[in-house]
């Protein structure tokens, strides 16, 4: 697909400015409703919640509300564009979780690098939204953001950048090592970028089965070494091995498995020449991979290749991740999102790539058939069963790790999911329907 500039200028600027709307959910059409919405019926609701805290989940829409914060530090394929510059990009996120997982959103622009600053802020919203997704903020400052806000709150808080990034590439590395054969205990992998992503995937790996001596990590110093002063920082010395390797090159000599998180023309063809037979390669940079499916194949013919790109098969796509890890979380009330319900979401993504993929979903994307194979790795966004199977999953696991505050029947709950999905697939389509009669973007109700 080409996208002008203009197209997307258009988009966001036509109609309603923007991309996202507040819409409210009950009548305020009479007196009488005004009563109930506000003074003095609004009075009631407030002194239950007083009396009982966990009712505001009752009362008010806190229990499907998660707020995307970000103070643009390190906006997509942007860098640091500042909090401002960065909220399209938020507003579009509001728009993935709503779509993907009915789940409503603040977006939330920090104007502040200091990470004191953005934890303050997020501490203080607890009282009004049930989970937080961090976005687009820069490493290592992500790290200390993540971790204290998790240690401090006693609701769900995930940094998609690093998790959702891990999550979905690691179904996509299972599934891939299955077409290939090889066993994830015995593969070599090495980390092209040691930013929030990577890493994040590096740590994800390791629970999956990757051993911690099989794996490098290389930044634009190179490999990230015992030792190496240069560039470092606390989180980049937990991945330090004991190598004579220096050089991305180096690095990837016999390596099974590359995932980058880095920059365009970061691998060259020359590079993939030198790993193992039958490689798998994650070029992942956005909105331009590290290296283009055209030049890995022209110098491999036996490798599986992933990107981040919808216009290339095998797209690793965080939106198979944070909504429905986040619908899971939400709706067994969790006090966090820990490393079980990420694992479970990994592990349910992978699964869902082996079934019979629904004539609906081929259609969606132009094709006839749909097979697990070397340019189906993972399951497509558009597939409605990924919020059943991974919600679902992710609601076991924080049920069974001991997080989940109102647990569910698992079997009711996934056919509430299956419900929620057709909605959602009805919905967009006649959204479409009214923007292609309207010429603009027109808002549900």
């Amino acid at each position: 697909m080409n996208l002008h500039k203009q197209d997307a200028l258009d988009y966001h600027r036509s109609g309603r400015k923007g991309k996202i709307e507040v819409v409210a959910t009950k009548p305020c059409r009479t007196q009488a409703d005004l009563s109930l919405a506000y003074t003095p019926g609004v009075a009631e609701p407030c002194r239950e919640i007083a009396r009982s805290p966990d009712l505001s989940f009752e009362y008010t829409a806190r229990g499907n509300l998660v707020a995307v914060v970000s103070n643009g530090t390190r906006v997509l394929g942007l860098g640091n564009i500042g909090a401002l510059a960065g909220k399209p990009v938020m507003e579009g996120k509001a728009v993935l979780f709503k779509r993907f997982a009915d789940i409503d959103v603040f977006d939330l622009e920090v104007n502040s690098e200091k990470p004191e600053d953005v934890i303050k802020f997020c501490q203080l919203l607890e009282p009004t939204v049930g989970g937080i997704n961090l976005e687009d903020i820069k490493s290592p400052e992500c790290f200390l953001i993540e971790e204290t806000l998790c240690k401090t709150m006693s609701i769900p808080v995930m940094h998609d950048d690093q998790h959702g990034s891990a999550m979905v590439s690691g179904a996509a590395l299972l599934g891939a090592l299955a077409i290939v054969g090889k066993q994830i205990d015995r593969v070599r992998v090495v980390f092209v970028g040691a930013g929030a992503a990577g890493i994040a995937c590096a740590v994800h790996y390791l629970r999956l089965g990757v051993q911690r001596e099989r794996m490098l990590m290389v930044d634009t110093k190179g490999v990230i070494y015992t030792g190496r002063t240069e560039g470092m920082n606390p989180y980049k010395a937990r991945f330090a091995r004991q190598t004579e390797l220096r050089t991305l090159t180096e690095a990837l000599s016999e390596a099974d498995v590359l995932v980058g998180f880095s920059a365009k023309d970061a691998v060259t063809p020359d590079m993939l020449k030198v790993m193992a037979p039958r490689p798998i390669v994650f070029a992942l940079a956005n909105p331009d991979p590290e290296i283009t499916p055209e030049d890995a194949r022209s110098a491999r013919n036996d490798l599986i290749m992933a990107t981040g790109r919808s216009d290339y098969p095998n797209q690793v796509n965080n939106v198979l991740g944070f909504p429905f890890v986040f619908r899971g979380a939400l709706d067994v009330r969790a006090g966090a999102i820990n490393e079980e319900m990420k694992l479970a979401a990994t592990h349910a993504l992978a699964a869902l790539a082996r079934e019979d993929v629904p004539t609906s979903v081929c259609q969606a994307y132009g094709v006839e058939k749909i097979q697990f194979g070397p340019e189906y790795i993972i399951p497509k966004p558009f597939d409605p069963r990924a919020l059943v199977w991974v919600a679902s999953a992710v609601a076991r696991a924080a049920m069974e790790s001991g997080v989940a505050r109102q647990p569910v029947d698992l079997e009711e709950y996934r056919e509430r999911l299956e419900r929620l999905g057709t909605q959602l697939m009805l919905s967009s389509s006649s959204s479409r329907s009214l923007h292609d009669e309207r010429g603009t973007a027109s808002p549900l109700h």
